[in-house]
Parts: C-alpha cells; structure tokens; sequence
C-alpha cells in the first residue's frame, strides 16, 4: 500500500508557465506559520501579552536565519568539496542540500538578532519556539518523503517503501520515522511540558528539545543511508549527521542542568 502511495507521489505541488510551487517550500511556509500560531497561544497561556507582529518578527528572523544556516552547513559538512569546485551550485536550493544542524545554529541567531530588534527576552522566546518547531519538522520529513529522498536501508518490513531513486527494493521510510520521533512525538512532549505548573525555568524547553532531537536522528540513522558522496565515516561505523547530533544531546542535557539550577522565570520582555 505504501509502495503505491510513494509512487503517485508528486514533488510539484502546482505549475503555472515558469512558476514551479514544490511541497517542500509550502512545507517550510506553513511550518513556520504554525510555529508562529504555537508561540502566541502558548505565550497567551503563560499569561504574556506579545504582540502578533513581534511574534511575526521573530520568525521571519528564525526562518532567515534557518535557510542560510541550513544551506551553509550543507556546503561545508555535506557537500564534500563539491560546491567550492561548483559555487553556482551553492544557490541551486531546489536541487536539495540543507542541514538541520546548520539551520538550528542559523536559526537561533536569526532569532537572538530579532528578540533584540523586540527587547523580548531571547531565552523564553527561543523555549516557546521550539514548542511549535516540532510541527515544521515533521511537515518537513514528510516533505522528504513526498521527493523521495533520504530513504532509508533495504528491509523486508511490511511498511518498506520501494522509492524510485533507491533501486528495485524496499528500503526503510526513514524519513516518516523522523517526522514521527522529531515530530508528533516531541510536539506531544512539549504540550505536555509547557502546562506544567509552574511554568518550568527558561532554557529548559530549548534544552529537552536539542537533546531530543540528536538522539532521535542518532537512532534513526541506523537504518537511514549516508549521503552518496560522503558514506560513513570515522572508519566506516557513523555518518556525519550521528557525529552531529552527538553534540546536540551534549548540549541539550547541560541546557537542561543549568536552566534547573539557574531557575530562571519565564519572562516576555526585557526589562
């Protein structure tokens, strides 16, 4: 069933003469939009009052600073010296390369410069965004799969997928498997950890959501296939995105340690 689903799968959400429409970019537009619903009713809930239109601020400044972030680390961690040889490749977006991780370091400084442009409190800013990114990152996933891209390994599992550009053979949805792990369960997590009262300190949000995140594409790429021009690394045995994710959970967990020692309140504004 899965098989004949992937197959009338279409990248292009809609043509008209030389525009293109690809589910991949409305994936990242209506992601950003419901992290930006997310944050305003969380906040509301917490009893702030920010406005819509520094919320709106905030995540124009995050996706910015996402997309530049993602594509920048893409180049340098992925693309093994393929776009310093090609460097009009480097703006080639729709021929795929982005990194989460890059887009996770772009994105926070896309949001620190922002929250400053707002006077908002940048730690509490950052724990409400990463309430409602769970919800971009499986719309993304899924957006993964819709290309047919980052499969995962050959398996003889009921719910294999064969994917047209992966041969003959059904291979793990290892995309679907991050949209659900990185996705609709850590959404859940958040739900359940932002009503808890009282409001837990700041940094804790951030902190639960980095570590979640690098454990979840830790185990997932086990069953995922490395990228073709780097394979495994560090004698074959991990792939550049575990030996990334390494780092997050590092950080996440001392996030996490110093926001329940420091014990911050939440706060919307700077004073």
């Amino acid at each position: 069933m899965l098989n004949e689903l992937y197959h009338s799968l279409n990248p292009v959400a809609f043509s008209a003469g030389p525009i293109t429409i690809y589910w991949y970019g409305i994936a990242y537009i209506v992601g950003a939009i419901l992290t930006g619903v997310v944050m305003y009713r969380t906040q509301r809930r917490w009893g702030f009052d920010i406005s819509v239109d520094d919320i709106m601020t905030v995540v124009i400044g995050v996706v910015f600073g996402l997309l530049i972030g993602a594509r920048l680390f893409y180049i340098v961690f992925y693309g093994d010296g393929y776009y310093f040889e090609h460097p009009l490749e480097i703006l080639a977006t729709n021929h795929g390369g982005m990194s989460f991780h890059g887009g996770l370091v772009g994105g926070i400084l896309g949001g620190i410069i922002a929250c400053r442009v707002c006077k908002l409190s940048a730690w509490t800013i950052a724990d409400l965004a990463v309430i409602g990114v769970p919800l971009a990152l499986c719309l993304g996933r899924c957006a993964n799969f819709v290309n047919g891209e980052l499969w995962g390994k050959p398996t003889d599992l009921p719910w294999g997928v064969v994917f047209e550009s992966g041969g003959d053979v059904a291979r793990h949805p290892s995309q679907l498997y991050e949209a659900f792990l990185e996705g609709i369960l850590l959404f859940i997590v958040m739900q359940l950890l932002s009503r808890k009262k009282p409001l837990l300190p700041q940094g804790t949000f951030m902190g639960v959501f980095v570590a979640w995140y690098g454990i979840a594409r830790i185990l997932v790429e086990f069953v995922r296939v490395p990228d073709a021009q780097l394979g495994y690394i560090l004698g074959g045995v991990i792939t550049m995105g575990q030996l990334l994710s390494l780092p997050l959970v590092l950080i996440g967990v001392a996030l996490i340690v110093y926001a329940l020692r420091a014990k911050r309140p939440q706060r919307a504004y700077l004073a």
